[in-house]
Parts: C-alpha cells; sequence; structure tokens
C-alpha cells in the first residue's frame, strides 16, 4: 500500500511539474524560488539557533558534549526526558521545515534559471 501511495505521489508531482513548466514563465518561476528560499531562510535560521540554544542547555547539564556536537545534534535527544523533548520538539520541526523551504526554493530558483536558456 505503501509502495502504490509512493508512486501515486510520484506521478502527480512528475505531472504538476510539466504543468508548472508550462504556466510559469521562467523569470516568475526564479522570482517564487527565491522568495521561498527567503522565506524558508527567515523562517529556518532564527528558529534552528533557538533550537540549538535549548538542547545545549539541556543536553549539557547531563552529559558532556562533543566537539562538533551541533553537526549532529538530533543524537543528544536520547539524553532528553519527555518534557524536554516537547520543549525542543516544536523549534526542531520549524527548523526542519524553514530548512525545507530553503532546499526546495533553491532548487526552483536554479530550475528557473536553467529554463531561461
Amino acid at each position: 500500500m505503501l509502495e502504490i501511495t509512493l508512486v501515486l505521489i510520484a506521478l502527480v508531482v512528475a505531472g504538476l511539474s510539466g504543468v508548472a513548466g508550462a504556466i510559469f514563465s521562467p523569470r516568475l518561476f526564479t522570482a517564487l524560488g527565491l522568495g521561498t528560499l527567503i522565506l524558508g531562510l527567515l523562517l529556518g535560521i532564527p528558529t534552528g539557533f533557538w533550537y540549538h540554544v535549548i538542547l545545549y542547555r539541556l543536553a549539557s547539564a547531563k552529559t558532556s558534549l562533543p566537539g562538533a556536537w551541533w553537526l549532529s545534534p538530533a543524537r543528544l535527544h536520547v539524553h532528553l526526558d519527555g518534557a524536554e523533548q516537547r520543549r525542543i520538539r516544536p523549534w526542531y520541526r520549524v527548523g526542519g521545515v524553514g530548512f525545507v523551504l530553503s532546499v526546495v526554493g533553491g532548487l526552483a530558483a536554479i530550475a528557473g534559471l536553467l529554463m531561461e536558456r
């Protein structure tokens, strides 16, 4: 069932990307991509920073943190209890959404620039 759902999602995305290429001009596609990229950065950078601050405060009180702990901070979640995980979860998720928006916006902007050629 999961495989069928993934195939259907892939088909819909492929179809919509073809329609989007026909509807949107390359400049508009680039502008929308850059707008999404900026929105993702505005959303992801402050929330990601605050997530790291809270995680550092909570995890450093319980264990010794490695030198580059911030490169893979999700490994530190095992040291947190339920209330502490609920405290960082919104920041973790919103920062992740900002990251995804940044990546999608950047890829859309690149695609729009490549369509102009």
